[in-house]
């Protein structure tokens, strides 16, 4: 029998909202038993830096009506009964389409989403002042069968040279799974298209220093066992897990930043909605201030410029995309044809 609704008392900015949950008790993590509540409660604990990193941007929340072991799907725009301190953007997509898309301005809004049983929180690069251009490059360290976070973890600080060298400065968050997630904060002065060219091109600049452990293959059969630099999480309306968001895995663990010396010995498994509050307490966010100092892309699109000269050209897009000038055919290699042998 599903527990009686609560209320819950959530600080904000104009104050204590009164926010309703309803089957407090269900337990959306099976393995942990963490409950709906705790998720809610988790998010009011963590209110300030998950609102750094994820707040006055579109995002998109990643819903589990009957727990992470239940099916899933996404909301972008603003269901109807939404509250009134519950806003949203208009941002253009791919396809060229306008709609509104929802926008965390406070905690309450992230605790009403979890009472819609979301999960994950999508949040773009860009911020609602000016949605077209990002205020962060994002490189995600895939790690492909074979590698995990582990091999993931001995790239990064390579990474964080290349960047270093563009003028970026890097910081970086587990993704709550195997990977890594380094963002570095930039100036919104460019489009989506041209930051994708900039982590295209600092992916290359690494997997040139790296070719054995690092790969900018998008099809999969090509990547072998190496760390895929995942370009296409740069694209508009292409998201990761934000900063301090749970995810939909079995221990409820956490995208969680950390600090460049911790990467060595770090475990993310020990990252969750029950630990990540304490782990706040003790040490404060890693990623306090990351907009403070925003860096400029320009060197980057100098590289791409330069490896669009040496003959590598643009990289294929997701299927979900418009064709895109200059792009490869969307087939994987071993399906393409092939020209017959000369007689």
């Amino acid at each position: 029998m599903a527990s009686p609704r609560i209320t819950l008392t959530v600080p904000g900015p104009d104050g204590d909202r009164e926010v309703a949950l309803s089957s407090p008790d269900r337990v959306i993590w099976p393995e942990v038993g963490i409950t709906k509540r705790e998720l809610a409660e988790y998010l009011i604990a963590v209110s300030g830096p998950f609102l750094a990193a994820n707040g006055d941007r579109p995002v998109s929340l990643e819903r589990f009506p009957d727990g992470v072991d239940g099916e899933r799907f996404y909301s972008k725009n603003p269901p109807k009964g939404t509250p009134d301190f519950v806003e949203s953007v208009t941002v253009r997509y791919n396809s060229g389409r306008r709609h509104p898309q929802l926008v965390l301005t406070e905690i309450a809004s992230a605790v009403w989403a979890a009472q819609m049983n979301t999960v994950v929180f999508h949040p773009w690069a860009s911020l609602t002042s000016n949605t077209d251009n990002p205020v962060e490059l994002r490189v995600d360290l895939d790690p492909v069968p074979g590698t995990g976070f582990a091999e993931a973890a001995a790239i990064a600080p390579a990474l964080r040279d290349v960047l270093a060298e563009a003028g970026l400065e890097a910081w970086i968050k587990t993704s709550g799974s195997r990977g890594i997630h380094v963002f570095c904060p930039i100036e919104p002065e460019w489009e989506f298209l041209d930051v994708r060219h900039a982590v295209i091109a600092a992916g290359r600049e690494l997997e040139r220093r790296m070719p054995d452990r690092v790969t900018m293959n998008w099809w999969k059969e090509e990547r072998g066992e190496r760390i895929f630099i995942d370009f296409n999480q740069a694209n508009r309306d292409r998201t990761m897990a934000g900063a301090y968001s749970p995810r939909a895995l079995a221990g409820a663990t956490v995208s969680t930043p950390i600090g460049w010396d911790e990467l060595a010995e770090v475990d993310p498994s020990s990252f969750t909605v029950r630990t990540v509050p304490q782990r706040l307490a003790d040490i404060g966010d890693p990623w306090a201030g990351f907009l403070d100092r925003p860096g400029r892309i320009d060197t980057l699109l100098e590289w791409w410029q330069r490896d669009l000269d040496d003959g590598l050209g643009e990289l294929p897009f997701p299927p979900e995309f418009p064709k895109m000038p200059g792009e490869p055919p969307r087939v994987q290699p071993s399906r393409a044809k092939k020209p017959a042998d000369d007689e």
